[in-house]
C-alpha cells in the first residue's frame, strides 16, 4: 500500500462512522477523482469499497443528482420488505395467532399468548426464514402490542377448554367461508342516566363549564342505560341497542332480532343459518332457555 493509499485509509477510518451509505459513496468518488489515474483502484484497496460503488458515486457527481432531501437511498433502493420477498408470511402468521388472540373489547389493541420465539419457530417449520425480531415487527404492523398482566386465571377449568375454543374458531371460519352471518354479542358496562360527571374535556366559555352532580347515585326516575352490542365479523359492522330496565334474555333476543331486521337481512338475503358467539352470564347465560 502506497503512502497516498494509507492517507485515504486513515481518512476513511475517521469518517466512516459519521457517513451515510450515500455519503461514503460520494466521498470515495471524490477521493478517486482527486487521486487521478488509478484512483478507483487505489480507493478500493484502501477502503474496501467496491469499484462498482465508486463508479456510481462518480456518475452521481457528474450528473449532480442524488437522493431526495431527507433520504439516504434513491426511491426503491435498499433491501425489499419481508412481505414483498415472502408474500404469504403475513397471512400464515395471522393464522397462527388468530385462534388465541385476546384483547380488550373496548380497545383496538390486540395481544396473543403465543410467544414470539414459538411463532418464529412455527413459521420456520412452514418454510419461512424469519427471525424473532421480524415476527415482532409484523405483529406490530398488524395491530398487536405488548400488554401488561391481565386477570385471566379463573381457577379450575375443563380439560377440553382449549379444544372448545379451537372448535368455535373452526365453526366461525366454516360459516364465513359459506357466507353465512357470524355475530358476536355482549352487554356492555351500564351507565347512569342523568347529569353526571364524565371524564374528558370540551370547549366552553370561561366560567361557563356545565354543572354536574357531586355524587353518582343512580337517578330513580331516569335509571340506567344498558348497551347491548352486536358485531358482524364478516362485514366489520356493529349494532347497539340501549335498554333502560334490566339485562335480560328478552333484551338480548330483541337486540339480535332488531339487528337482523335492520342490517342482517338486507346484507345476507340468502342466509340459512346464523352463528352467535356470546360469553356466559347475564342475558347470555347458558341456562337461559330463551
Amino acid at each position: 500500500m502506497t503512502r497516498r493509499e494509507a492517507i485515504i485509509r486513515e481518512k476513511y477510518t475517521a469518517l466512516t462512522a459519521h457517513l451515510t451509505e450515500r455519503g461514503r459513496r460520494i466521498w470515495a468518488a471524490t477521493e478517486a477523482k482527486s487521486y487521478g489515474h488509478g484512483g478507483i483502484a487505489a480507493v478500493c484497496r484502501a477502503t474496501g469499497i467496491t469499484d462498482k460503488t465508486i463508479r456510481r458515486g462518480i456518475r452521481e457527481l457528474q450528473v449532480g443528482k442524488g437522493a431526495e432531501v431527507g433520504r439516504i437511498r434513491q426511491l426503491g433502493g435498499g433491501r425489499k420488505r419481508l412481505t414483498v420477498q415472502d408474500p404469504t408470511i403475513s397471512q400464515d402468521l395471522e393464522r397462527l395467532v388468530e385462534p388465541v388472540t385476546r384483547g380488550d373489547p373496548e380497545s383496538p389493541l390486540l395481544w396473543t399468548s403465543k410467544s414470539i420465539s414459538h411463532l418464529s419457530e412455527a413459521l420456520q417449520r412452514q418454510g419461512h426464514p424469519i427471525s424473532q425480531r421480524s415476527v415482532y415487527n409484523l405483529l406490530r404492523e398488524s395491530g398487536y402490542t405488548l400488554q401488561a398482566n391481565r386477570k385471566r386465571d379463573e381457577g379450575a377449568s375443563h380439560p377440553d377448554r382449549n379444544a372448545q375454543f379451537e372448535y368455535i374458531y373452526r365453526q366461525v371460519q366454516s360459516f364465513l367461508a359459506l357466507q353465512q352471518p357470524v355475530i358476536s354479542v355482549d352487554a356492555k358496562k351500564k351507565e347512569n342516566l342523568g347529569n353526571f360527571k364524565n371524564p374528558g374535556q370540551e370547549y366552553h366559555l370561561v366560567g361557563k363549564a356545565p354543572r354536574v352532580r357531586v355524587y353518582d347515585f343512580p337517578d330513580k326516575v331516569l335509571g340506567k342505560a344498558i348497551p347491548y352490542g352486536v358485531y358482524d365479523l364478516a362485514k366489520d359492522q356493529g349494532w347497539v341497542s340501549v335498554g333502560i330496565s334490566h339485562d335480560t334474555a328478552e333484551f338480548a333476543v330483541a337486540t339480535i332480532r332488531a339487528w337482523w331486521q335492520k342490517l342482517g337481512k338486507p346484507l345476507y338475503q340468502h342466509a340459512t343459518d346464523l352463528y352467535i358467539m356470546a360469553d356466559g352470564g347475564g342475558s347470555n347465560g347458558s341456562r337461559v332457555r330463551l
